[in-house]
């Protein structure tokens, strides 16, 4: 039920997805009688593969995180999470209320064991193929450890994402250079650099987009920041195009004929194809998806749900948290022996 334009859209997208995967039975959690008239709108009455869950009541995107938990308990959220938590379903797909989405799974499905805290791991273009920056607005405040694993997350996402045996891992921040940067990253560029081989450092944000780093690594706080500033610019720039390009009759006729590479353009950005971010670290798959999201963003979340779980993301990340002694309990022991600068 969340989202700009939901439930239409979300009933179309997964209309779309039950066709496309034949493979994935799909739950819709809503309010069952607005549910029911895009079910029957897009020809999903009885469908095999289909079932509905009645939630009642929806989180607003004005309201607070945690009243998912509080004071609507029976939220499409909420109920989402309480089918994950049991089992009912091996993944869950939302682009509602993200901070709701955040508070129902960690209160209810718990995170990973060994993982401290999940993260938000958002796919970016860049000059040559994407990136992916985490965490990109999961958690505010945040401590060295955190950031350590939310580096080896999202290492084990980018080997499934973008196909890559050693993704390369960057850490956020003012200058290049170890010593610059704020208490945070000078606290864990020596941890990211002992435990990872493929650590290339602090990357700043001039630079972000030449393709330095498969996995940007910063705090909630700075990393949603930083991806709202770029959607932002996005949509400016496409403003600001149009403005000089339809300025006079000779322009508008070289932007007529621009059409299809304006268009290839705009895509390189787009939320559509990629579907939705992952909340890493949950004790289930949880793909959250842009408030905007279209029919066909439904479709595509619902299909990176549906893979990830067929890679077994969690378990390839339990395996590598042992396998770097990046578990929470090991982290911890190993943080509180060294010196602290």
């Amino acid at each position: 039920m969340g989202g700009d334009y939901a439930p239409g859209v979300v009933v179309e997208g997964t209309a779309t997805a039950l066709c496309d995967f034949p493979d994935c039975e799909i739950v819709l959690v809503g309010h069952e009688a607005k549910l029911r008239f895009y079910i029957e709108k897009y020809g999903l009455t009885g469908h095999p593969r289909l079932r509905v869950v009645h939630a009642p009541e929806v989180v607003e995107m004005r309201e607070l995180s945690s009243t998912s938990l509080r004071t609507k308990k029976h939220s499409s959220i909420t109920e989402c999470a309480r089918l994950l938590k049991s089992g009912e379903v091996d993944g869950m797909v939302t682009p509602g209320h993200t901070g709701a989405t955040v508070a129902a799974t960690k209160v209810l499905v718990r995170t990973l064991p060994g993982v401290d805290r999940p993260a938000l791991a958002a796919s970016m273009p860049a000059e040559r193929g994407r990136f992916i920056m985490v965490d990109a607005g999961a958690n505010t405040d945040c401590s060295p450890l955190h950031l350590l694993q939310f580096a080896l997350m999202g290492e084990v996402y980018a080997r499934y994402l973008y196909r890559l045996s050693e993704p390369r891992i960057g850490l956020l921040s003012v200058g290049g250079e170890d010593v610059k940067g704020n208490a945070l990253t000078k606290q864990v560029f020596p941890l990211m650099n002992e435990k990872f081989s493929n650590f290339v450092g602090n990357v700043e944000a001039d630079t972000i987009f030449e393709g330095i780093a498969d996995v940007l690594v910063a705090d909630g706080y700075t990393g949603n920041v930083f991806l709202k500033g770029c959607e932002g610019l996005a949509r400016s720039t496409i403003y600001w195009l149009k403005e000089v390009l339809l300025k006079n009759p000779w322009r508008k006729t070289t932007a007529s004929m621009l059409g299809n590479a304006f268009r290839e353009l705009k895509s390189k950005g787009s939320a559509e194809d990629i579907g939705g971010a992952p909340l890493l670290g949950i004790n289930g798959i949880c793909i959250i998806g842009h408030g905007s999201s279209t029919s066909r963003a439904v479709r595509n979340a619902i299909r990176v749900c549906a893979e990830c779980i067929e890679f077994d993301l969690n378990g390839r990340i339990l395996q590598r948290l042992k396998e770097t002694g990046c578990l929470a309990s090991d982290l911890t022991e190993e943080f509180r022996k060294r010196p602290q600068k």
